[in-house]
């Protein structure tokens, strides 16, 4: 299973990003192998609109079928859920405890949104 943390550093000691669709990277963490790749979320960083999607999709290409992050706002929510991912929220403040609280099972998928659009 491959998971999505929402960061701005490039390993699982990297700080977790507060938000998901403007976050500067994703790094996708595979349970399997205990290996991870990061992807660069740079253009959504600063995009005028329709950040919370385009990064949606981003996960969604990843392989993913999880994601950890603070807060996921409703139309990145959507692409997500229709697409399978799961999403979770974690307070954590680096990947690694994220994923600690993942594999420990204290972490419950949203149901909804967490936050307003345009958050």
């Amino acid at each position: 299973m491959k998971i999505a943390f929402s960061t701005s550093g490039e390993d699982v000691n990297a700080p977790m990003d507060r938000r998901f669709g403007r976050a500067a990277k994703f790094l996708i963490y595979d349970l399997e192998n205990g290996t991870f790749t990061v992807i660069d979320n740079i253009q959504n960083l600063n995009a005028a609109q329709g950040a919370g999607i385009q990064s949606a999709e981003t996960v969604v290409r990843s392989g993913a079928q999880a994601l950890v992050t603070a807060h996921c706002g409703p139309k990145a929510f959507r692409v997500l859920s229709a697409a399978g991912v799961a999403v979770y929220n974690s307070d954590s403040e680096t990947v690694v405890e994220a994923l600690e609280q993942f594999k420990a099972g204290r972490l419950n998928p949203l149901q909804q949104a967490d936050v307003e659009g345009h958050w």
